[in-house]
C-alpha cells in the first residue's frame, strides 16, 4: 500500500489565508475608528487641562497679567514663571502653536491686544482629517468645550473667541 502524504493542499493554504483577510478587512476599520474616538477624547481632556492651567496662572500671576494668551506660557522652563508656568508638560505647552499631541493640533490665543489678557480660546484641531479624528473643539475663558457643528477639514489656526461661543458655529459638549 502506498503512502498518503500528509500536509494541506494549496486550496486549503488559500481559504484559509482568505479567511485571515476577511476577518482583517471587517476589524482594520473599527480598529481605526476607535483609534480616531481616544484621539478625540484625549483632545477633549488637553481642552480641560488647558483650561484648569489657566485658573492656575491667573491666580498665580495676579489678574493684572491676565489668562495666558499662547500654550508656551503655560509650559515647562526653568525657572517657573508668567512666561513657563510649568502648568503643562512639553507637548501642549510647546515652543510654537501648533502643538501636537495624540493626533490634534493645539492652539491658545486671546483677543486682547496686550496685557492684561481678559479672554482666552483654545482649540484643537486633528492633525490629518478623518484619520486623527473628525472634530474641531473649542473652549474659553468660561470653561465649556465645544465642537464645530459642520466641520469639514482640520483648521489652520486658532478659533477666536467670538467665533467659539457663537452657537450657529459650535455646540457644546453633550448639548
Amino acid at each position: 500500500m502506498a503512502e498518503r502524504q500528509k500536509g494541506f493542499s494549496l486550496i486549503e493554504l488559500l481559504i484559509v489565508v482568505a479567511i485571515i483577510l476577511i476577518i482583517a478587512a471587517i476589524a482594520i476599520p473599527n480598529l481605526l475608528l476607535s483609534k480616531q474616538s481616544a484621539n478625540q477624547a484625549a483632545a477633549v481632556s488637553v481642552l480641560r487641562n488647558v483650561h484648569n492651567s489657566q485658573a492656575v496662572y491667573i491666580i498665580e500671576f495676579t489678574n493684572s497679567i491676565g489668562y495666558a494668551d499662547n500654550l508656551v506660557k503655560l509650559g515647562p522652563g526653568v525657572p517657573c514663571d508668567m512666561n513657563h508656568a510649568c502648568l503643562s508638560d512639553q507637548l501642549v505647552g510647546c515652543a510654537a502653536q501648533p502643538c501636537v499631541k495624540s493626533g490634534y493640533q493645539f492652539y491658545l490665543v486671546s483677543s486682547a491686544s496686550g496685557v492684561p489678557f481678559s479672554d482666552y480660546t483654545s482649540t484643537a484641531t486633528p492633525v490629518s482629517w478623518n484619520q486623527t479624528g473628525s472634530k474641531n473643539f473649542c473652549t474659553t475663558d468660561d470653561g465649556i468645550i465645544r465642537y464645530q457643528k459642520t466641520a469639514a477639514a482640520s483648521l489652520a489656526a486658532g478659533v477666536i473667541h467670538s467665533d467659539c461661543m457663537d452657537p450657529t458655529q459650535y455646540t457644546p459638549l453633550g448639548g
